[in-house]
Formats: structure tokens, C-alpha cells, sequence
């Protein structure tokens, strides 16, 4: 079986001096490789060609035969790692907490392994009758939480 550190370390080669970012390398017993990439900015099939191109030329099909798949991390996907929520503050994500509980609301900030989301919820305030909707902000660590992941919005 192909090693999962040696594909990580190809692509990070790769990446080296691009704004691209690897979000995940998975290898199959039967060596189906599937590497994924993001950008910021979306990420362009050509750059997915060429990146195919690089890892193909860096393993030898003689020695042990794979299939390779390269792509970008799905719009609707839980994010896998911190720079895919930087990418995503001021956007709309849907949190599952480890308590099961699913929150929609605004991506905040991102701050190391932490980020805060704010949510629209009714809030009792002074002096009114009648609960507001107001932005409560939530904040959770990125491996304390089941799933976050980009809420697509077809408004």
C-alpha cells in the first residue's frame, strides 16, 4: 500500500509557494488515492490537471500500481481543516455540536483552534413585552464540534 506520507509530502512540494492548501489525503486498501485541495477562491480544474501530473510523476506505477483522484473540498462538506474556516468568516455555517445540537448562523471570527458563530435567536429584553431577535454569538473549538460545514444559501 502506498503511504499516506509520502502522497502528503508530494503535494506539499506541490503547494509550496502557491495559495492553494491541502485539505486531505485518503489511500484505500486497494491504493484509490484521493487528495483534496481548496483555495480561498474556489479552486480551477487546470490546477487539479496539473497537480494530478505532479503526483503521477513522483510515483512509480511499476513498483505499485493506484488510482489517483485530485479535487477540491465540496461546497457542502464538513470542514476537515482551520484554514477552511478562515476562508468562510462572514459566511453562513450549520454547526452540530457534540451535544447534537444543529445551529445555523454567521461565521464570526476564527481565533487558533476556536471560532465563534452568531446566531439569530429570541431574546428576553428589558422593558419589552415580547422577545427580540437578536445575534447571540456562539463559540465552540473546531474538534469539539461534530460538523461545521458552508450553509449554501439559494436566496
Amino acid at each position: 500500500m502506498i503511504d499516506k506520507n509520502v502522497v502528503r509530502s508530494i503535494v506539499d512540494e506541490w503547494l509550496e509557494g502557491k495559495d492553494y492548501f491541502l485539505v486531505d489525503v485518503e489511500i484505500s486498501s486497494d491504493n484509490r488515492i484521493v487528495v483534496e485541495i481548496d483555495h480561498a477562491d474556489g479552486v480551477w480544474i487546470e490546477d487539479c490537471v496539473e497537480l494530478s501530473k505532479f503526483i503521477e510523476e513522483h510515483l512509480n506505477r511499476d513498483e505499485e500500481d493506484f488510482e489517483l483522484e485530485v479535487g477540491s473540498a465540496g461546497l457542502g462538506q464538513p470542514f476537515k481543516v482551520p484554514q477552511q474556516y478562515v476562508n468562510f468568516v462572514g459566511k453562513e455555517v450549520e454547526v452540530l455540536d457534540a451535544d447534537g445540537k444543529k445551529v445555523q448562523g454567521t461565521l464570526k471570527q476564527v481565533e487558533g483552534n476556536n471560532f465563534t458563530v452568531a446566531v439569530k435567536e429570541k431574546v428576553h429584553v428589558e422593558g419589552k413585552k415580547r422577545p427580540v431577535m437578536q445575534d447571540v454569538d456562539h463559540t465552540y473549538t473546531m474538534d469539539g464540534v461534530k460538523y461545521t460545514k458552508y450553509l449554501i444559501n439559494f436566496k
